[in-house]
């Protein structure tokens, strides 16, 4: 008999997500965003289901492109952080690959692509505040003119990365700046991330790159999911395989960071930090047993955490135990009380987890 736990990828609710970023940008051209193993979601499944819908897609490793392209996918598939050596360049020409770029030394390896062949296209990314990767604002003129020099490049457009569109400071500073470049240089835009997509009209160009949005989980403190009208994509759930009944003042898990205030019962549920659960979840943190909201209680190991049953009486060893994603859970709600973001726990699945994947 195998652990009993799972998780469930739901690919039409993957298709519905991705087709809500299409109703609200009609006119744009949208990238699917399946980078870190599409949010731990399998990129080659997503990329596959999402064909018959999708305009193109961004990921980040130019391995997986290529298996993209061996399963028959034909659309555009932009490489976000562009290449990382003069041979990835040649690979990207040869597989028909859009590449970012982002800094003055690939403009060398650009400028060793022969002439008469495959162009290579490429967006220009401009630094408007991330401060990651891309040009200064006032070298995208520059970098422009040699690009149109070089007849072995296509300019797709020009891109940035918002830092704060998911929170009160918005996206105007950046898109002030990169609006003041691009009326000079009056190139298509590609600018919107996800919560740009959902909260801003004006961020909505010729091209938006729409991630966590497609697996189901909100960018926003302040809004849920299911509020933006999100559907959830991967469901984790786990049984209970053993039940202890506690008295006043008994302690529960490593560093004894749980008391008993009363007599209680907890259930005992195979799933740990090692299957991608946070370790740091708090006490309190909230799961579904038998339909039942209930909560953590004690620190979670790494292949149990323990949960409290008084809530629901008739749970016990077997009993169902829906972790996120399912029966009303949100993975937004889990992730909070870990202190982090849904798309962490996508992205921390653990390999050992089972996968059953629905909506083919």
């Amino acid at each position: 008999m195998t652990r009993p736990i799972q998780a469930t990828i739901d690919l039409a609710a993957i298709r519905q997500n991705y087709l809500l970023a299409k109703r609200l940008a009609p006119n744009s051209f949208a990238f699917a965003v399946i980078k870190a193993d599409a949010y731990g979601h399998g990129y080659l499944r997503v990329a596959r289901a999402l064909a018959p819908v999708a305009d193109g897609y961004g990921l980040i490793n130019i391995e997986n492109a290529l298996a993209m392209r061996e399963a028959g996918i034909t659309q555009p598939i932009l490489l976000l952080e562009g290449c990382f050596d003069r041979e990835e360049v040649d690979v990207a020409v040869a597989n028909g690959l859009w590449v970012p770029l982002h800094s003055a030394f690939q403009l060398d390896w650009l400028r060793a692509l022969p002439a008469g062949g495959r162009p290579l296209d490429v967006f220009i990314k401009i630094n408007t505040g991330m401060n990651r990767l891309g040009f200064r604002p006032e070298q995208a003129a520059d970098v422009l003119a040699q690009l149109r020099q070089l007849p072995q490049v296509r300019v797709r457009g020009l891109m940035t990365h918002f830092a704060t569109a998911d929170d009160d400071e918005g996206i105007e500073p950046q898109l002030l700046r990169f609006d003041a470049v691009n009326a000079r240089l009056d190139l298509p835009c590609c600018v919107a991330n996800s919560a740009a997509t959902l909260r801003y009209d004006v961020a909505r160009r010729e091209y938006v790159r729409p991630g966590i949005m497609l697996y189901g989980a909100s960018p926003f403190a302040d809004q849920s999911a299911e509020q933006l009208g999100l559907a959830p994509t991967m469901k984790l759930e786990a049984e209970i395989i053993g039940v202890q009944e506690l008295q006043p003042g008994d302690r529960v898990g490593y560093g004894a960071r749980f008391t008993a205030s009363q007599p209680m019962r907890i259930g005992v549920v195979a799933c740990g930090y090692a299957d991608g659960y946070p370790r740091i979840a708090r006490a309190g943190t909230p799961c579904v047993v038998d339909g039942v909201r209930t909560r953590l209680v004690g620190r979670v190991s790494m292949d149990m955490l323990t949960i409290d049953l008084d809530p629901v009486p008739q749970a016990g060893v077997g009993s169902k135990v829906t972790l996120w994603g399912g029966d009303g859970l949100s993975i937004d709600e889990v992730a909070a009380g870990a202190d982090t973001i849904g798309y962490e726990l996508m992205c921390a699945l653990a390999a050992r987890v089972p996968v059953v994947v629905v909506g083919e």
